[in-house]
């Protein structure tokens, strides 16, 4: 077995590298997050209520946690999928069996990023359960945003995240190693890569949570921070540049909240709501 993935591994990073990068497939994930995109933008666009934005009942945030997930992660997983597209194909599996393979290898990789929303969620209602007011945007709310988004720039800089990062980047080794047959064994690896990419990326979506759940411009840019770090040839360096970006705004949501960019004032939608 371990032979037949060195050996498929090296078919598929032939045939990776003469271009063939299973278009079907990627046309796949690309259409989904087009759609998951749109499909956030709708019921989002007036839901941003800035840092301390309700995650509303569980139903409800899963539906909206798997929305984004399918719109912000599944494009940087393109290299990840078209891979074990590619390693289904040398293998010499039925159409039917690599695309229930594939499936798979995506479910597996969701339930690892649910139970991260699912612990975030806990999280946040054990915060709101315990009603400390010293934690309110008129108070201390701004420096504990701002520590959020320090915390996620000294983590960009950590050797667990570039490690994390460079299984996120190396799909055939991952593949070589951890390879297992049967629909629960793509499960199974999709579930561990998972685990790798939420390693990698945990920080900058924990950064949502500080700034607002439901803005769309740091959905968008974290986004992009993400794909570029996995997805481009020199996206390892762009961790450095990204952590100071991350320091930068961190700083100056706590010490001028009013003025920062990207970031809505919860205490206005608050007085809008006391006054109806």
């Amino acid at each position: 077995m371990i032979r037949f993935v060195f050996a498929a591994s090296r078919s598929a990073a032939t045939a990776l590298g003469r271009g063939s990068s299973t278009p079907g497939w990627a046309i796949i994930v690309v259409a989904l997050s087009l759609a998951a995109w749109f499909a956030v933008l709708i019921p989002m666009a007036d839901m941003d209520h800035g840092p301390g934005t309700s995650l509303h009942d569980l139903p409800m945030f899963l539906v909206g946690w798997i929305v984004m997930l399918t719109a912000m992660m599944l494009p940087s997983e393109l290299n990840y999928i078209g891979a074990f597209a590619v390693l289904l194909r040398g293998r010499g599996k039925p159409t039917i069996e690599r695309q229930r393979r594939m499936l798979s290898f995506i479910a597996g990789y969701g339930v690892a990023w649910i139970a991260y929303g699912l612990s975030a969620y806990l999280l946040d209602a054990a915060i709101r359960a315990a009603d400390l007011k010293v934690m309110a945007w008129n108070r201390a709310g701004p420096y504990l945003a701002g520590t959020v988004l320090i915390g996620a720039a000294l983590y960009q800089l950590s050797p667990l995240k570039h490690a994390c990062l460079k299984g996120c980047r190396s799909p055939l080794s991952f593949f070589a190693r951890y390879w297992r047959e049967s629909d629960l064994g793509s499960v199974a690896m999709g579930f561990r890569h998972g685990l790798v990419c939420v390693g990698c990326c945990w920080a900058l979506m924990g950064v949502m949570f500080a700034v607002g759940a439901m803005s769309l411009s740091w959905m968008a840019l974290l986004s992009l921070f993400m794909f570029a770090e996995k997805m481009l040839p020199k996206g390892r360096k762009l961790t450095t540049p990204i952590a100071i970006f991350l320091g930068a705004m961190g700083l100056w949501i706590a010490f001028s909240p009013e003025t920062a960019p990207l970031l809505k004032d919860p205490m206005m939608f608050a007085s809008i709501c006391n006054g109806r």
